[in-house]
């Protein structure tokens, strides 16, 4: 850059080198750094460009990137949507950049919780790329509409775009391509999600595989890969063997990234998870204060990142039964969704869900009714009515019902979060096991206890099968609490 510098503050060259050092520090965490450096790239081009506006519209995706990033989605909008213009200007409408710049708009929208707003675009954006003889776009486009499918709880529709993803990338590149390590990982994850281990662990592992033959150790990628075979170990009850993963993950990132660096956070998170998990709350709250502090530092204090972390806190306190500041840290939370979000979000949805958990536990049972049945009201018209979130929020307004007697309330709402649960997840996962022993309780309460033997007994073959399903794990993931409030 220093360089091009000499070529005078307009040259296209200095563009260029402006542009490259921009992605550098974006890399390394340094936004601000990178957001000086993208802008004045971006005038150079403003005023070089004529009906030619393409090398503009990649430093403006870049940028738009860091944006969507950094939690500045209205901004990020804006110059994702001009890059994609400038692009159908110049290229034909089934061009690979095309494809590209639709999916990142897609993707900001599948962030922003906009579903139908992200699924037209990602559609577009796989339909280009089925015309194209690129096989990596034609996998990232799958794989960023499975991102999406799985964000909306339809499970089968993304682990069938995942498969056909990982297929095409054999085909061109080959069993060990790094590409094809990114895809491996995400159907893993989608596994996981689900509950089906034995699915996830051969995926997780071969990804792994790949990466620390393409990659040092302590690259992003294979940290990724080892953080998120802890995350399989911690929901197979494997807790040793989990952190000893994370403690790998984040030993590599500190070494490559520094002390310092946002994407410690993603180990930090799942190691304090993990200890609080064990009652080991006083380590796992250094290790949540410090990602806070991180966030803070690299996002400001109003980023969706820095409210996550708050509600990480949050959770801590509220095991530890310090439930006033529990509620404070949720509230502050909430407040930063919902000035990033709007009011209308599914991540603004989980904060309503959280405090009326709290208020559950202080029995401020009449507010805890009114923020689930917020909650539960904004996932069913984000969401849809069939969404896994929304089968969560039935069943702990069912609990909540329970708790007051209010049978009849709760009967119906237990029907539905079972329905749900069932279509979503199959019929043998835990979280159909949790809502059948509720639905069992309530039984009891109101006098039928042989239709509850029924459910205690399904709920019971459940939990075995699970557990001897789960790779030798001594107590498989899931909420074992029958009688409380299902976390978020």
């Amino acid at each position: 850059m220093r360089q091009a510098e000499s070529f005078g503050p307009t040259d296209r060259r200095l563009a260029v080198s402006l542009n490259n050092l921009a992605e550098m520090y974006h890399q390394d965490g340094k936004f601000s750094d990178a957001e000086v450096l993208y802008k004045r790239s971006i005038g150079i081009w403003q005023s070089a460009s004529g009906e030619d506006q393409t090398e503009l519209a990649q430093v403006e995706s870049n940028l738009g990137e860091l944006y969507r990033q950094t939690g500045r989605y209205s901004d990020a909008e804006s110059l994702l949507k001009h890059a994609l213009e400038a692009r159908e200007k110049v290229w034909s409408s089934s061009d690979p950049w095309v494809a590209k710049s639709t999916g990142l708009l897609g993707e900001l929208y599948r962030q922003e919780g906009k579903f139908a707003e992200a699924e037209a675009l990602l559609k577009r954006s796989l339909d280009i790329a089925e015309k194209s003889s690129q096989g990596s776009v034609l996998a990232t486009s799958l794989s960023n509409l499975a991102e999406l499918y799985r964000a909306m709880s339809r499970y089968g529709e993304a682990e069938a775009l995942y498969s056909r993803a990982i297929a095409a990338q054999e085909k061109q590149f080959g069993p060990e391509h790094p590409e094809l390590a990114a895809t491996l990982n995400d159907l893993a994850e989608l596994y996981r999600n689900q509950g089906k281990f034995a699915d996830a662990e051969p995926l997780y592992k071969r990804s792994l595989g790949i990466r620390e033959k393409a990659y040092p150790p302590g690259d992003v990628r294979v940290t990724t890969a080892l953080n998120n075979l802890g995350l399989l170990r911690e929901a197979q009850g494997l807790y040793t063997d989990a952190e000893l993963y994370f403690q790998r993950a984040l030993a590599g990132r500190e070494k490559a990234l520094g002390a310092n660096h946002p994407d410690l956070a993603t180990p930090l998170i799942n190691l304090a998870e993990l200890y609080s998990r064990q009652g080991r709350f006083s380590e796992a709250e250094k290790l949540y204060e410090r990602t806070l502090a991180i966030r803070k530092a690299s996002f400001g204090n109003e980023h969706p990142d820095v409210a996550a972390s708050l509600v990480d806190l949050a959770r801590l306190k509220q095991d530890r039964k310090k439930y006033a500041e529990a509620i404070e840290l949720q509230q502050q939370a909430l407040v930063i969704r919902e000035k990033a979000f709007g009011e209308e979000h599914p991540t603004v949805a989980s904060s309503l869900n959280n405090l009326g958990e709290l208020n559950v536990a202080r029995k401020n049972y009449g507010q805890a009714a009114s923020l689930f049945q917020r909650s539960l009201a904004i996932r069913e018209k984000v969401l849809g009515p069939e969404h896994r979130a929304v089968a969560q929020s039935l069943h702990n307004l069912g609990n909540l019902f329970c708790i007051e007697g209010r049978y009849a309330d709760a009967e119906p709402l237990y029907q539905r979060a079972l329905a749900i649960r069932e279509k979503v997840l199959g019929p043998q996962h835990l979280d159909v096991a949790a809502v059948l022993e509720s639905y069992a309780l309530l039984l009891r309460a109101s006098g039928r206890p042989t239709k509850a033997e029924d459910l205690e007994a399904r709920a019971k073959q459940i939990r075995a099968n699970v557990s001897n399903g789960a790779a030798s794990a001594a107590k498989p993931a899931g909420n074992g609490a029958t009688n409380a409030i299902a976390k978020n």
